[in-house]
């Protein structure tokens, strides 16, 4: 099964709380009401590097999704 780079998600239990799921490697969760993010994936000292220089890159790509998909639900 194939999924979209990203997904949006949202939970009762966190009602302010809108998630993003980034599907492929690195694959993490951010939580857009705090910027809190949990990888779902463990990396050693060489990949910390390179996802350090790269993270910024997929946080903004998952908060320019997020506004696509806003613009998309007030069409």
């Amino acid at each position: 099964m194939e999924f979209p780079k990203f997904l949006l998600g949202d939970n009762t239990d966190y009602p302010n709380a809108i998630f993003i799921v980034h599907t492929e490697f690195p694959r993490f969760i951010i939580n857009l009401e705090n910027d809190e993010v949990e990888w779902l994936e463990e990396f050693d000292k060489e990949d910390e590097k390179e996802l350090s220089s790269e993270a910024e890159n997929l946080f903004q790509a998952a908060n320019d999704f997020y506004d696509r998909e806003l613009a998309r639900y007030e069409d």
